[in-house]
């Protein structure tokens, strides 16, 4: 689609094509990235580069995810990363467990969408994460504050649905409804990423067997705890553990 004129004409007077991206430097908790359709980093903001470890964008520039990540979590990365690139379609508040600008772990929410050239190719994806605080303090969401505290407190055992909306104080399917509205969550998801998130924190901090933290978590076993730790951190615990630990 065709810019109007007056919009076509600004942009087109604009001294520093990259100027918009400026504003990223102002976002406190915000993390933006843009990658080529390679999986090359193209271009970063500061607290980007503290996360990744390095200090000025020239490390920054062409290298792939695996540089700065683990191979699975890098290889979950790049699927997203197609996955907005052959669709078309941004992928909008995807819920994950990472480190902030402090390196201390933290739920943080990832936009990515794809990035077009003048002709409407597909040249790459762009993308910032933040924190899920800045999502919820634009809602009406004091029962998912309710339930979302009440998971954290009992991140040692594996809380019901019915529970969970008992603390809340409202019914299940209207909770259900302001966890989708508000977080893209379903309540059981709710529970089991704040066990998750949790479990990460000891195996970064502690030297407690990876089967001790499983138990101590409500996971019925180490196999179990693996399985689910794995599909939302994209590694094992013990790959998460000697990564993190550090």
């Amino acid at each position: 689609m065709a810019m109007p004129p007056l919009q076509a004409e600004f942009f087109a007077r604009m001294a520093d094509p990259q100027g918009v991206r400026a504003i990223f430097e102002h976002l406190p908790g915000v993390f933006f990235f843009v990658k080529d359709a390679h999986g090359r980093h193209i271009a970063a903001n500061s607290v980007t580069f503290a996360r990744f470890g390095i200090k000025h964008e020239r490390e920054l520039v062409g290298a792939m995810d695996e540089k700065f990540f683990p191979a699975e979590l890098a290889q979950a990365f790049r699927e997203d990363d197609q996955m907005v690139m052959r669709s078309r379609k941004p992928l909008i508040n995807r819920l994950e467990v990472w480190y902030d600008e402090q390196r201390n772990l933290d739920w943080f929410l990832t936009t990515k969408l794809p990035v077009l050239d003048k002709d409407g190719e597909v040249i790459g994806v762009m993308g910032i994460t933040r924190r899920d605080e800045d999502r919820m303090r634009h809602h009406d969401v004091r029962e998912v504050t309710a339930a979302v505290q009440y998971a954290r407190k009992n991140c040692d055992k594996n809380v019901s649905t019915a529970e969970l909306a008992k603390a809340a104080g409202v019914s299940e399917r209207h909770l259900h409804r302001q966890l989708q509205a508000t977080l893209g969550l379903t309540p059981h998801e709710l529970m089991l990423r704040t066990r998750i998130q949790s479990a990460a924190e000891a195996l970064a901090k502690t030297s407690a067997p990876i089967i001790e933290v499983a138990l101590n978590h409500g996971f019925c076993d180490q196999s179990a705890f693996t399985q689910q730790f794995r599909k939302r951190t994209g590694m094992t615990p013990k790959q998460f553990r000697v990564r993190n630990q550090g």
